[in-house]
């Protein structure tokens, strides 16, 4: 089976997962591996209940819920065996498209994520999950049962954490941006927005923190801190959501940064990150987004239970011409 990355593009103004497999297996019985509720359970994230008919009702079931009788959360969209199956699932919508091919068939894939901005921050990690399931596909299609699941260090399986990390690169979902800031003493905002999939509030702000208790008018935790700018004494904080210090660089004050963790029940956890920066300092943007964007991949890797040391400053000097 040849294997490529997924492609993030808008349709119609909806971000969009694009994938394509190709599987040396006639299309009759990929198409039952893909629709039919019991053969998906070889490789879907989720168990699925519902009939093989347009306007039909769907249920999507994980391993650590128990089913709910008001819990039809999908619905069949599309049905034509053995070439489109396509069906809702909560504001998403997913399509599968079976192309015959020699001996085989090609997949195209495609996921609608439903959510707008907040879908697209985290398309890296919905297509990292799909990678997995669509190998385990591909396994249940040569053997007849799934991949067993693969063997993971920390927090996450192995291989997903840097198959996550790609997609961001890749979709440019690490990138910071650049405002207009409001106040007289204030030139630009620089702000970052990063997925950290579905871990709970408290946990995350026990890796901001290391597990220490705050109090305002103390110095900031080390790793909401970073070599570019110098901490001053926490002003604001809302445990587990929020955390502001101002910064100086050369003894000089270099405004002030802003974390705050966001827990969505539908859309999982995202940490805001702002850096208000004073006209004086705007010539130096393009240093502070970089090592901004880099400090964010390493707070994603240890939120996901990997700590990575020394800080790579070659990595925040590679950044630095892409922004300016």
């Amino acid at each position: 089976m040849t294997d490529r990355s997924a492609e993030l593009t808008d349709i119609d103004g909806v971000p969009t997962l694009r994938f394509e497999r190709r599987f040396p297996h006639p299309r009759e019985r990929v198409w039952r591996a893909i629709s039919d509720p019991a053969q998906m359970t070889a490789w879907f994230p989720a168990a699925v209940q519902a009939e093989p008919r347009p306007g039909a009702p769907m249920r999507f079931v994980f391993d650590d819920e128990a089913p709910a009788d008001d819990g039809w959360d999908g619905e069949v969209l599309e049905v034509d065996p053995p070439r489109v199956f396509m069906f809702r699932w909560n504001r998403d919508v997913l399509r599968f498209e079976l192309i015959a091919d020699g001996d085989g068939c090609r997949l195209v894939f495609t996921h609608a994520l439903g959510d707008g901005p907040a879908g697209r921050l985290g398309a890296a990690r919905t297509a990292a999950g799909w990678d997995g399931c669509l190998t385990s596909l591909a396994a249940a299609l040569d053997s007849g049962h799934a991949a067993p699941p693969p063997a993971g260090t920390g927090s996450v399986p192995a291989q997903w954490l840097s198959r996550a990390e790609a997609y961001v690169e890749k979709f440019g979902l690490g990138r910071g941006r650049v405002e207009p800031a409001g106040g007289p003493e204030s030139a630009v905002a620089l702000r970052f927005s990063r997925d950290l999939v579905w871990r709970p509030a408290d946990a995350v702000w026990d890796v901001l923190t290391e597990g220490a208790a705050l109090h305002i008018g103390e110095r900031p935790p080390a790793r909401a801190t970073n070599p570019a700018v110098e901490p001053d004494p926490i002003s604001e904080l809302d445990a587990p959501r929020l955390l502001t210090y101002p910064v100086r660089r050369a003894g000089r004050p270099a405004g002030r940064v802003r974390w705050e963790i966001v827990a969505d029940p539908q859309l999982g956890t995202r940490v805001d990150l702002t850096h208000t920066l004073p006209r004086d300092l705007d010539t130096h943007r393009a240093e502070l987004l970089a090592t901004w964007q880099v400090h964010l991949e390493l707070f994603f890797a240890a939120v996901l239970g990997e700590i990575r040391c020394p800080w790579p400053q070659q990595r925040v000097a590679a950044l630095i011409d892409t922004y300016r």
